[in-house]
């Protein structure tokens, strides 16, 4: 641990946090730096046992701003962090709603100086902080590290992941038996009931009607590519939808959208069938594909063909200007936080895409992130998954649609 001799007048907070598992267990990481020079001031990194991504990051933030507290009082402050859910909380954008924060973010206020500046960083930027909490929680497991990379040098893994992301599953151990306690918590694993934890926040996931993409099999982005609306067929899907959900109608909150005009679309008949708002959701948005966007499958593999077998080997690999599978993963993962912490034990019609709603069953069913490529959804069609307050969550649905019985 370095420092300077004299005070110092500007520092800088990288901080982190994550589990595995989400929840899973936890830790945080948390660097003090001299702004000027880059040194190292003091680092922190500790486990807390099982906790969200979420609430691990956020006290890897308290973590930081004690560290700032102990050493350099007084001085200007950024705090940098790669979870735009906390920065933006914390710049006073964003509500904290969800009952394991709120108590964070007050403690988190209270240490923090008025004129901290807060700035949202990418994951390959907040490596430092990263790397010290995975160092924690390995050690806690008693495991053996490998070679930590040099800061700015790469993104870090454990065991060739990223943090939070599943297991691979010819490495990871085989799951408890259903109904069987967790190592760390009793609720974590089993069948959850309201009973155990209360009503749920179930979301009602929509994906939108069919597009003329839809139809031909073409890559169709988010809010960056053609971005075309429904077809008549689209339009009859997401009525049909719309009709046989008409009796729920009463139970259901909230309707949220993704920001893209398919989804928009969709979630408009919806609205007005149902008698719901329409509010927007921007993390549900789709995928964007890049320069790839408007393509099918076969004409990005005569264009594009060592792209492509990069991208199906590789989740962190992004198309020219597109995103890649974890890039998704978290911003779906953001998205999924906010929706749980403004609509606790609510039910959320939300109107997204194929790769959101993947990623979001991939999550409940502790499935890795590759599992999307083994799901298969329909225009239109209805998935309901159910989160708990104690971290659990169940699947009552997937890929449900009112017109096709069929197999």
């Amino acid at each position: 641990m370095a420092g300077g001799s004299g005070p110092t007048r500007a520092v800088r907070i990288e901080a982190d946090g994550g589990s595995r598992g989400n929840p899973g267990k936890a830790a945080y990481g948390a660097v003090l730096f001299d702004a000027a020079t880059g040194e190292v001031i003091a680092e922190r990194a500790e486990t807390i046992g099982i906790a969200t991504n979420n609430v691990a990051e956020y006290h890897g933030l308290i973590a930081g701003l004690e560290l700032y507290g102990e050493h350099s009082p007084g001085a200007e402050l950024e705090v940098r962090m790669d979870s735009k859910l906390v920065v933006q909380q914390m710049s006073g954008n964003w509500k904290i709603k969800h009952p394991d924060m709120r108590p964070l973010a007050l403690k988190a206020k209270r240490l923090a100086p008025a004129d901290t500046v807060y700035t949202w960083i990418p994951r390959a930027q907040n490596t430092y902080a990263d790397r010290i909490l995975n160092e924690a929680l390995d050690a806690a497991a008693g495991s053996v590290k490998e070679a930590s990379p040099p800061r700015g040098g790469g993104l870090p893994t454990i065991r060739g992941r990223r943090l939070g992301l599943p297991p691979d599953p010819a490495t990871a151990a085989p799951p408890p038996r259903a109904g069987a306690a967790s190592e760390a918590t009793t609720g974590s694993r089993g069948w959850p009931t309201t009973q155990d934890s209360g009503p749920p926040t179930t979301l009602l996931l929509v994906r939108h009607g069919s597009t003329a993409h839809t139809v031909e099999k073409r890559f169709s982005s988010g809010l960056k590519g053609a971005n075309p609306g429904l077809s008549d067929e689209g339009r009859a899907q997401v009525r049909a939808t719309a009709d046989w959900l008409a009796p729920l109608g009463e139970r259901i909150d909230v309707l949220v959208t993704s920001p893209v005009r398919r989804s928009e679309e969709s979630a408009q008949i919806l609205s007005e069938r149902l008698g719901l708002p329409m509010h927007v959701e921007a993390g549900l948005a789709e995928m964007e594909f890049g320069s790839w966007d408007g393509m099918t499958f076969a004409e990005v593999g005569e264009q594009h063909r060592d792209d492509l077998d990069t991208w199906l080997g590789s989740l962190d690999y992004a198309p020219g200007g597109g995103e890649s599978f974890t890039t998704v993963q978290q911003r779906v993962h953001d998205s999924l936080e906010r929706l749980l912490g403004e609509h606790p034990s609510k039910t959320v019609l939300a109107v997204s895409h194929v790769t959101p709603i993947k990623v979001l069953v991939a999550r409940v069913l502790g499935a890795p992130l590759d599992a999307v490529y083994r799901m298969e959804m329909a225009p239109a069609s209805v998935t309901v998954l159910s989160f708990f307050a104690d971290g659990s969550a169940s699947m009552r649905m997937f890929n449900a649609r009112p017109t096709d019985l069929s197999l």
